[in-house]
């Protein structure tokens, strides 16, 4: 399960550039461009197929743009995923192993990584329709675990995003204590592997 979410989330993170015209997915693009940084704390739950909760959790939420992302996941067990550019790191403490994605991989296991991505080739993967203040991505092929991303906005803040993967499962974050970056935190996407710990590049080698 928990590996299944950090995929999950992993996916999500990567969306933004502006065309001509305000369709659905360009309003959400220009929402997700207008943010330059953010910092949050978020809670999670996951709840089953049938509606059935079945992890709560909560963590730490940053991005900015373009292209960075701080993912981290304290309670009940941590894990982390970095997006600095073009690498994405996925650590997990518990099995002592940082795993090495590109982004464009992070984008097509995880449609979250869009949140980051400027990319008009990727974005036009992906169908979005609005309804209220909120975007539901989907791909237009169906590739991986996640079949449905949704992000939804309070003004011009992310108030939560959803994934739902292929097992019927939701996971919902909601943020809270939004706030820009201040100079300092800036670091938190300069990820330094631990001693000690296997790491996996899964990164294309030319």
């Amino acid at each position: 399960m928990k590996n299944r979410i950090s995929t999950s989330i992993l996916t999500t993170a990567c969306l933004i550039a502006v065309p001509s015209f305000a369709s659905d997915a360009d309003q959400l693009r220009q929402k997700l461009i207008s943010i330059k940084s953010l910092h949050a704390q978020f809670e999670q739950k996951v709840t089953d197929i049938n509606g059935k909760t079945i992890q709560n959790g909560s963590g730490i939420f940053a991005l900015s743009n373009p292209s960075k992302l701080y993912w981290n996941l304290i309670d009940p067990d941590e894990s982390l995923i970095v997006a600095n550019k073009d690498t994405v790191w996925v650590y997990n403490p518990f099995a002592e192993e940082v795993t090495l994605f590109s982004l464009d991989q992070a984008v097509a296991s995880s449609p979250m990584t869009l949140l980051i991505h400027r990319d008009n080739t990727t974005w036009s993967k992906y169908l979005v329709v609005k309804k209220d203040q909120c975007y539901g991505i989907t791909p237009k092929i169906a590739e991986g675990n996640v079949t449905k991303v949704t992000a939804c906005f309070k003004g011009k803040e992310i108030a939560s995003f959803s994934i739902n993967d292929s097992q019927g499962n939701v996971s919902l974050f909601t943020l809270s204590e939004q706030r820009e970056l201040s100079p300092e935190e800036r670091s938190l996407f300069d990820f330094v592997p631990p001693k000690d710990v296997d790491i996996d590049d899964q990164r294309p080698q030319y």
